[in-house]
């Protein structure tokens, strides 16, 4: 039947497909650049939620859209924190999966957090996704969906959505193709139009992702999730660096910076007693030592998974004074969501 996807046996969803993609779908239904143009500003730039809802399309083109599926992703469950400023979304798929995307709001500024998985299989131990597990990769259009979905939500409230987070469920350099998509999707200029200097994609550390973001010149910024300054200590928190020691990830790191030219952000969960000291602190300084680099400190979130605490406020700034000693800036990130699981590592969902 036309409109179906083989593999699944479901409609194909229209998020799934690229501009390019779009174009060649219609010209094969006998539409011109146009109409393809029309369909992607009406699901792109006016959010519409069904074939119907888009504007100026001839009505046997609609009804022929009608038959494929938008993507848009029911929403099983929202709760707020307590605070009013960060929204957690349960979101169903297709083959009654779910994720959590997670609506932040900052004074002038909102930033959205997405997944790229259902679960994830990094395994990172205090990550509440990790100790899921992994069940399946995302495709382009869930991805972009999650990003749809935020910007209608903030148009209702009369504001419009500024950052995107690649640091929900899931390792977005381990689902790297659809990924990407789903960026040049939310990109494009033509529709969400968000510019890659405010889309941040974070990385547990998968060196040939990296490696490829620079050999492709991938414009959107680079976080890369640390933990530890030494291969022994990382591999304790992070179990993807017994793969990718520190020296191999190291020198993608500092060709990322220099090939591009661009800064690249580290983060470091700080868990009281294990990872906050001042030789942790010396061995990252030494570690990151001349390179274009920020830190970004994320004071350890609960989970049930893990019984780690949280490192202090004191010994925070203290860990901050090392680092600036070696000339590295760095923030200590402000914590949100954490009374509802919003918060960072604290992102997981039943498996179904």
């Amino acid at each position: 039947m036309a409109g179906m996807d083989d593999r699944t046996n479901r409609p194909t969803a229209l998020y799934d497909l690229s501009r390019a993609g779009l174009t060649e779908r219609l010209a094969g239904w006998g539409y011109s650049d146009y109409y393809a143009g029309l369909v992607w500003a009406g699901l792109y730039r006016d959010l519409a939620a069904a074939p119907e809802a888009i504007a100026g399309l001839r009505p046997e083109l609609a009804a022929r859209l009608a038959a494929e599926t938008v993507g848009v992703l029911p929403v099983r469950a929202t709760i707020d924190s307590a605070d009013g400023h960060t929204r957690k979304v349960l979101l169903g798929l297709a083959d009654g999966a779910a994720i959590e995307t997670v609506l932040m709001y900052f004074r002038g500024r909102a930033t959205v957090c997405i997944s790229t998985q259902v679960g994830c299989a990094m395994g990172c131990v205090f990550c509440a996704t990790g100790q899921m597990g992994f069940r399946r990769h995302l495709s382009p259009g869930e991805i972009a969906a999650q990003v749809v979905h935020a910007e209608r939500a903030l148009r209702a409230r009369g504001e419009t959505l500024r950052n995107i987070v690649l640091m929900g469920m899931g390792e977005p350099l381990h689902n790297y193709e659809a990924t990407m998509a789903a960026l040049e999707t939310v990109m494009d200029h033509r529709g969400l139009a968000i510019g890659p200097r405010f889309i941040t994609l974070s990385t547990v550390g998968v060196v040939p992702g990296i490696r490829r973001l620079t050999a492709e010149r991938r414009p959107m910024r680079l976080a890369v999730s640390l933990h530890g300054a030494t291969d022994e200590e990382r591999a304790r928190l992070v179990p993807p660096a017994r793969r990718w020691p520190l020296s191999e990830l190291m020198a993608a790191c500092r060709d990322y910076t220099t090939t591009l030219g661009r800064r690249i952000f580290f983060e470091w969960t700080l868990i009281d007693g294990q990872n906050d000291g001042p030789a942790q602190a010396q061995a990252l300084g030494r570690l990151l030592a001349g390179m274009d680099a920020h830190v970004n400190l994320i004071p350890l979130n609960p989970t049930l998974g893990y019984d780690g605490r949280p490192t202090a406020g004191p010994a925070a700034r203290a860990f901050q004074a090392v680092l600036a000693g070696y000339g590295l800036p760095s923030t200590v990130r402000q914590r949100r969501g954490i009374d509802v699981a919003a918060g960072c590592g604290q992102l997981a969902v039943e498996r179904s």
